[in-house]
């Protein structure tokens, strides 16, 4: 098929446009949170393996974490085991926590890994236990009531928190152009495993690999002021001045908190992506407009 003049000039167009971008970003560390829409739509699953092809295919070193809930719950509801949450975070015993590894470790991770090699990418995919990538500890969680003066500590099971990232293992993934798939389960000291939020991880792995940007995909088109409008570009302290209003409240709270960690230390730009639209990933770094909310530094 032969493309007709004008078609073949905006295609042209819009290459080399994304010429200064390459040069700006190769040879740079971009850490992606998948989860969400993008994750249960199967065209928006192409294009995301797309996009992570292309970073690396120019020379930019891809890494994605990615979360699984949905699929936990499902399987969960199919074994007739009920889930309990506390503070949003879902209660892990060590029979859900077999299902958690089960899930994250091998159905969502070997799918993903799927999907990006299907494009011609070469991902390989491990969770935090595979040559100690995540070294965790048990999360103590603390509830407040009106019946206790003080908080009372809730054991949530094999719920953790990252102590430590093992960069060394992704390093060599990367040098041998590889795109490393990672599923949130850590290794505590005595060789349990705990299950972590992924955007905690992804941070946590951003921050280790002092990573150029944090992407973090969403099911909303980015952070919102009081009036609904989404806040494209903001720096660290503009963030905290929101949370401290109390414009950014509820379940974008430790997302948002996640993204602030990273550019406090050490990662360039933390960004929160609409996942529901087409290569937000791309989008959002081909382009100056990007599909979500950009917080840097200053």
């Amino acid at each position: 098929m032969t493309l007709d003049r004008e078609t073949a000039m905006q295609v042209a167009t819009v290459l080399s446009r994304g010429l200064p971008y390459i040069q700006r970003f190769t040879g740079k560390t971009v850490v992606i949170k998948y989860g969400g829409n993008a994750m249960e739509n199967e065209d928006l699953k192409s294009s995301f393996a797309r996009d992570v092809v292309l970073m690396k295919l120019v020379g930019i070193h891809p890494i994605v974490v990615h979360g699984g809930g949905p699929q936990i719950g499902e399987l969960l509801t199919r074994l007739n085991i009920q889930s309990r949450f506390v503070n949003g975070m879902r209660v892990t015993d060590a029979e859900t926590m077999d299902v958690v590894e089960m899930v994250l470790g091998g159905q969502v991770n070997k799918e993903i890994v799927s999907l990006i090699n299907a494009q011609g990418g070469t991902a390989i995919g491990l969770t935090g236990k595979d040559g100690n990538l995540i070294r965790a500890r048990k999360l103590a969680v603390e509830e407040r009531s009106p019946e206790h003066e003080r908080a009372e500590i809730i054991d949530i099971g094999h719920v953790g928190e990252v102590a430590g990232i093992n960069i060394n293992v992704i390093d060599m993934l990367t040098r041998s152009d590889v795109i490393p798939v990672i599923a949130p389960i850590g290794v505590g000291p005595d060789g349990a495993s705990y299950n972590i939020n992924a955007d905690l991880v992804a941070g946590k792995v951003a921050e280790a690999m002092k990573a150029e940007k944090l992407m973090l995909l969403t099911n909303v088109s980015g952070l919102k002021d009081k009036e609904g409008k989404v806040l494209t570009g903001l720096t660290a302290q503009q963030v905290s001045d929101l949370i401290e209003d109390g414009t950014i409240h509820g379940g974008m709270l430790p997302k948002i908190r996640c993204a602030l960690s990273a550019v406090e230390n050490g990662v360039r730009t933390s960004h929160i992506i609409d996942g529901r639209v087409a290569h937000a990933c791309l989008l959002e770094i081909f382009t100056d407009e990007g599909v979500g909310t950009l917080i840097s530094r200053n």
